[in-house]
């Protein structure tokens, strides 16, 4: 029998990742294991088909969903005719599964002419998982992750527990479909809450009590503003990072990635506020209106550089020998807290320490 010829497969007994591969061609179709659990993702390799992505931890539901045999679920509360979210929109763009037409729409007018969006959305999740069990690492144990969207493939706090199993993990957003998906997906145990806060008014969100009571601000904890600060405008993304900064201990961290104007063609920026039009403000920040975000806190390395080139272990990515052009930038950062100026130690003038 040719290798890739169907494999037989008895009534009621499941498929295999083969088979599925074989039965749908037009699919990229892979399995990933994030941490404690194994999920079997499919993608599309055409914008316009539908399912576009599905997500699960079962072969059986897999194959049937791309059969059309059954209908994927649609989100608590939503409607097709609801208008495009940025949660959502997100979501698409990381291979996710939780997005409708609207949402997929409004992504598709980004990534018709730049379709390196998605590779930087991805990259940002990369990103983001990367520096957190950088940070875990460093016996952090409270996490604030800003802004957070909807469940991804493997979460901050999986992320982070299986660094540091001691520390907790609060997510915290405005949205309530985000917050409902939070809650049943997320919050599976005493080290996960979740909080209901705008960044627009920082001070309420750690005031909140489930972060409150979960988290002690007293002690170095780290913050996540990923991809969340650009959906602001400028004053009041300012004055969050400001708000935040200065309310927790020496010794914290800060996990910042956002969009820049610097080197970032300007027909990119109208397209993304295009798309986003029905669900937030897109504001194209200069690189230094960025790196000001670190103003008084060590950026650490490899500093502030593209997300796509952005490296755990803090060195330079080797440069391509035939870089790819880039009609967008999207930078990222970590910084952390020093101690005051009264807790370090002395030195002497013209002598030694």
């Amino acid at each position: 029998m040719p290798s890739d010829s169907r494999e037989a497969t008895a009534p009621g007994d499941a498929p295999t990742l083969r088979q599925i591969r074989h039965e749908f061609p037009g699919f990229e179709i892979w399995r990933e294991v994030a941490v404690d659990r194994t999920r079997f993702i499919a993608r599309a390799q055409n914008l316009g088909t539908s399912p576009h992505t599905v997500i699960t931890g079962d072969l059986g539901e897999l194959r049937d969903t791309l059969a059309g045999q059954v209908s994927t679920a649609g989100l608590p509360g939503e409607g097709e005719d609801r208008p495009p979210n940025i949660a959502r929109m997100y979501s698409y763009l990381t291979a996710g599964k939780d997005h409708m037409a609207a949402d997929r729409q409004a992504a598709d007018l980004l990534l018709a002419d730049y379709p390196e969006i998605a590779h930087i959305a991805r990259a940002n999740r990369e990103f983001v998982t990367g520096a957190v069990a950088r940070i875990a690492a460093q016996d952090i144990t409270g996490f604030i992750d800003i802004g957070a969207g909807l469940p991804a493939t493997l979460n901050v706090h999986e992320v982070v527990r299986h660094v540091n199993p001691s520390a907790v993990t609060c997510y915290a957003d405005t949205d309530e479909m985000v917050l409902a998906h939070a809650r049943a997906l997320l919050a599976a145990g005493p080290r996960v809450t979740v909080a209901q806060g705008d960044l627009r008014h920082p001070a309420a969100i750690l005031k909140h009590p489930a972060l409150a009571t979960a988290i002690d601000l007293t002690r170095p904890v780290c913050l996540v503003l990923a991809s969340v600060l650009h959906f602001l405008e400028p004053g009041q993304a300012d004055t969050a990072v400001a708000t935040l900064k200065d309310a927790v201990a020496p010794g914290s961290f800060l996990v910042i990635s956002a969009g820049t104007s610097t080197g970032t063609d300007p027909a990119v920026v109208a397209r993304a506020r295009e798309a986003y039009a029905h669900t937030s403000v897109v504001t194209g920040r200069a690189e230094g209106d960025i790196l000001g975000w670190f103003d008084g806190w060590h950026l650490l390395p490899p500093g502030l550089p593209d997300v796509r080139d952005w490296r755990t272990d803090g060195l330079p990515r080797l440069p391509r020998r035939r870089p790819e052009p880039r009609a967008v930038r999207f930078l990222a950062g970590i910084g952390r807290k020093p101690a005051p100026v009264d807790m370090q130690p002395a030195r002497r003038r013209g002598g030694t320490p």
